[in-house]
């Protein structure tokens, strides 16, 4: 229960009532308990496990209105969500009816929804788009309806009065979708800034600009940061620093921009119809937090070598003081460097990675390395990370000060075949780095997890360039993953495979070949880097079997192979203790095959379940 913001308006749950199950006489061990999966269940049968409880709870949303004395129901059984906006001072909003496309949403991506227009005055529900999968927004004071179709790359507008729709973007020869979205789904926009005062305008994004559009389109759009943007290729955001205001106050307007050529970071202002710069540099910049009755600010700048400590500064961002110091122990510490590196793989697509390199870093000295990738990382080049036990990935500042050099590439992916995109990026990256030569051909690793997990996988099947290799939740065998379940959240795999990262773009009955292709264990024979698997048995995301069809695969060929398992842990651990040993055998496992160290009791005779409560198997045999 909650009131509009203006007072004037009282919304608040309502429910069927519950039926009182009847007593019974019989014992718990004397009542079945089966869960009946059918063909034409709108959600699978462990989705609405996990969602029971909230489901037992649900409400459907009416409103009451204190002056009028009267009460609309909002949502029900079919319309059972709704968008209100401007904190519920609005006479209009939004509603959404997704019952007809849950079974279709176990394997679409983004998932399908009709929309409704509500008057929150009359309780009147008009149905004016059906089959919508993508972004919708209401304007703060209800006029206007605005929604992308990412198919035709197209922002609309809806008069919630006249019902007239009209198409914003159509004359403009620039795409609003994002341009590096490679996977099969539809790619989402870009986004929205914003609406000016009495939803007279909408600010919308593109790749680097900003857009202003008038609603009814009787006005042409202006690039409000003058095309500067895509100039420079600097991606301009707003940055709203008064949340209780609706709209965008244009007397006083504060941007973010971030160069994607030099990863340059920082703050502009919009001023007299032109970009001024305030401050950038090569760094990491919050986005900034204003004091609600002055023109002072709050922010932290990061890179590799400077802690995100707090900024205080005014309106001008020309003079910063620091005003915490959490971390000055990082000065005892060899921290190292990051650069950027660019190469060309063998399609002749330009690919960029990120070196880690030691302190006191020797050009002439041979250095081992690990290969770490997810997705695209060259972006984060100013990110600053802290020491700390792993959840799941190598510490990028642990390594690094161990005299390991880290190798980041980035990936660029097309549809049907993630494993060869992963391969000719990743692989390219490595001869790229040897090229350098200060990296020991001999010496040298690769660790992954997740998406990540699953190309290290696919990786060893197809070379032996690395020397030890860190799998963390793999996906082994996309023929069996995309028939089972992210048990974390109840939802079926098969989207992943056909709309999602997994970008397989085609249901496992049409192309066979494909999920075969992609796959690692059906070309495990073909492994001879020695792997270490982490995978645990409460993974929510990938189903840890899929560690397990890998593992017993490499154990049946006599392959060298471990596997460690984390009794209720999830997708990447939870548990600090857990965090630590993690850490402790990752670096043992690349100390030993990169750094000729000595091989730790559970490398060499594994640890008997007998011994797990008194045996950490961490000591060190001198294998000489």
């Amino acid at each position: 229960m909650w009131f509009s913001e203006n007072n004037e308006k009282l919304y608040f749950g309502t429910c069927p009532k519950k039926e009182i199950p009847e007593e019974d006489s019989l014992l718990e061990e004397e009542k079945y308990k089966v869960n009946i999966w059918h063909y034409d269940d709108p959600k699978i049968q462990p989705q609405q496990l996990k969602e029971l409880k909230e489901e037992k709870k649900r409400t459907y949303t009416a409103v009451y209105h204190l002056e009028s004395e009267k009460v609309f129901q909002i949502e029900d059984t079919i319309i059972t969500d709704t968008k209100i906006p401007n904190k519920g001072n609005s006479n209009m909003a939004l509603g959404f009816d997704v019952l007809k496309y849950y079974k279709e949403n176990t394997w679409n991506f983004p998932p399908s929804r009709d929309a409704y227009i509500i008057n929150l005055v009359t309780g009147e529900k008009k149905l004016f788009l059906e089959n919508l999968k993508d972004a919708i927004n209401i304007s703060p004071g209800g006029r206007y309806v605005l929604w992308f179709n990412a198919k035709e790359d197209t922002w609309y507008s809806k008069n919630t009065q006249t019902l007239d729709t009209v198409n914003l973007t159509e004359k403009l020869n620039v795409h609003f979708y994002n341009e590096d979205d490679d996977t099969p789904s539809d790619p989402n926009p870009y986004g929205l800034a914003g609406w000016l005062p009495e939803d007279s305008c909408i600010w919308i994004y593109d790749r680097y600009d900003i857009w202003q559009f008038y609603p009814d389109n009787n006005e042409k759009p202006i690039n409000i940061t003058k095309g500067l943007g895509r100039k420079d290729s600097t991606i301009f955001r707003y940055i709203k620093t008064d949340r209780d205001n609706p709209y965008i106050d244009t007397k006083d307007v504060l941007l973010s921009g971030f160069n994607k050529q030099n990863k340059d970071d920082g703050f502009a202002r919009l001023a007299n119809d032109s970009v001024v710069w305030l401050v950038k540099g090569p760094f990491m910049f919050s986005r900034p937090k204003k004091a609600k009755k002055a023109e002072k600010y709050i922010y932290t700048k990061q890179n590799y070598n400077t802690y995100p400590d707090l900024l205080f500064t005014d309106s001008t961002f020309a003079q910063s003081i620091q005003i915490s110091n959490a971390n000055p122990q990082m000065e005892k510490y060899l921290w190292g460097s990051v650069e950027k590196t660019e190469w060309e793989n063998a399609n002749g697509k330009k690919i960029s990675g990120l070196i880690y390199k030691p302190e006191n870093f020797n050009p002439d000295k041979k250095y081992p390395m690990i290969v770490y990738f997810y997705e695209k990382y060259s972006d984060r080049i100013h990110r600053h990370y802290t020491p700390r036990p792993s959840a799941s990935v190598i510490n990028f500042p642990l390594y690094v000060s161990n005299d390991y050099i880290v190798f980041i590439p980035d990936i660029y992916y097309t549809t049907g075949q993630p494993g060869q995109d992963a391969y000719d990026c990743i692989i390219s990256g490595t001869n790229h780095m040897l090229e350098k030569g200060y990296v020991n051909k001999n010496k040298i690793g690769i660790q992954g997890q997740s998406w990540g997990g699953y190309q290290v996988a696919y990786l060893v099947t197809r070379t032996d360039i690395y020397a030890a290799a860190e799998a963390g939740a793999p996906v082994s065998n996309m023929t069996s993953a995309y028939g089972g379940i992210r048990w974390g959240s109840g939802l079926s795999r098969m989207f992943q495979y056909e709309k999602g990262q997994s970008r397989l773009g085609v249901t496992l009955w049409e192309n066979p070949d494909l999920y075969l292709k992609n796959s690692p264990v059906f070309y495990a024979d073909k492994i001879t880097t020695p792997l270490l698997i982490m995978h645990n048995d409460h993974d929510g995301a990938v189903p840890w079997y899929q560690g397990i069809e890998l593992y017993m695969a490499l154990r049946r060929l006599d392959k060298k192979v471990w596997m460690l398992s984390y009794e209720n842990e999830e997708h990447n651990l939870m548990k600090r203790p857990n965090r630590v040993d993690l850490s402790i055998r990752m670096m043992q496992f690349f100390d030993h095959y990169l750094k000729d160290q000595s091989t730790p009791e559970w490398m060499e005779s594994g640890r008997p379940a007998i011994e797990k409560e008194n045996n950490d198997a961490y000591k060190l045999i001198n294998n000489e």
